[in-house]
């Protein structure tokens, strides 16, 4: 079971470099597996989705956790994934039980935070980040996915 976890400069720093390498892989969809597995290493990032936009809706691309979701197709504009996308902004939610917009994959997951990816000034795709903790995700998590998306936006057009 992972343990609780914050995330700090040092392992923001850190991943990040990962990251970076994993953007030498050849092709785009092996970049996007690769960094879904990276984030599901955070300790309190237990499942990760990496949604591309096509059309009116986010398409779930590459993703690492114990189990697979149901909402592999979100239209645009529904549930936290779809609000992100269509307002292109960050959206963290503390409590998930508590967000109406919320549409449920996992029983355990308590917060979720989700970040659109920029491509110039359109919304390309997004990160879903799931956690089984409350209160999960910091303005340091937003801070640090945020980066990681500037850094694979061009592996996700």
């Amino acid at each position: 079971m992972k343990t609780s976890f914050h995330m700090d400069r040092e392992k923001a720093k850190e991943l990040l470099s990962q990251v970076e390498q994993a953007t030498t892989a050849e092709k785009p969809y092996d970049v996007r597996q690769r960094v879904a597995k990276l984030l599901n290493s955070v300790p309190s990032y237990n499942w990760v989705g990496i949604y591309l936009v096509r059309g009116s809706d986010l398409h779930l691309d590459a993703w690492s956790g114990p189990a697979a979701t149901v909402h592999t197709t979100i239209p645009i504009g529904k549930g936290v994934c779809g609000f992100a996308a269509k307002s292109g902004r960050t959206e963290i939610v503390s409590d998930v039980g508590k967000d109406p917009r919320y549409l449920e994959c996992f029983a355990n997951t308590k917060s979720e935070i989700v970040v659109p990816i920029h491509l110039g000034d359109k919304v390309v795709g997004e990160i879903d980040i799931d956690s089984d903790e409350l209160n999960a995700h910091s303005s340091m998590d937003r801070e640090f996915l945020e980066a990681v998306a500037s850094k694979i936006a061009r592996f996700c057009a």
